[in-house]
């Protein structure tokens, strides 16, 4: 029994915006065609070489996993019992997300390669942790 009704809805959504279209799809489109990503605003402008070999890293692994978002916010949807079972995968990955930009985004920072802006680092710092605590709760 769920403590907010729908609650599984809500984050099968989240999960869907924020780990299959921006993590996922954001970072496929990362690997296909860098110049692009950077030209709509998916990968930072200002990025040094040496960041930027991290950066693909991260879009390669990103995409590689990213699928089981999708997977798993259409079974959150559909209420279906084997979704809220693999939902922990996805909610460990958004906390590790979030986690990891603000270390990075911040060490980047002490280095004197501001890449983002403040704001941004707080926005997507908290949507990742909040949709992974969200998704963390559903699947328990």
């Amino acid at each position: 029994m769920e403590l907010i009704p729908y609650l599984h809805v809500i984050v099968g959504i989240l999960i869907f915006i924020v780990g299959f279209i921006f993590h996922w799809l954001g970072q496929f489109i990362s690997i296909l065609n860098w110049d692009l990503a950077t030209k709509i605003g998916l990968q930072e402008k200002k990025m040094i070489p040496e960041f930027k070999v991290y950066e693909h890293a991260i879009a390669v692994a990103d995409a590689s996993i990213g699928w089981i978002y999708g997977l798993v916010a259409v079974g959150l949807v559909l209420n279906l019992p084997w979704a809220f079972k693999l939902a922990w995968i996805p909610g460990v990955i958004f906390l590790y997300h979030s986690l990891s930009f603000w270390f990075w985004v911040g060490n980047q920072n002490r280095l004197g390669y501001q890449t983002t802006t403040d704001r941004f680092r707080i926005i997507w710092f908290l949507t990742n942790f909040i949709t992974g605590i969200l998704t963390i709760v559903v699947a328990w």
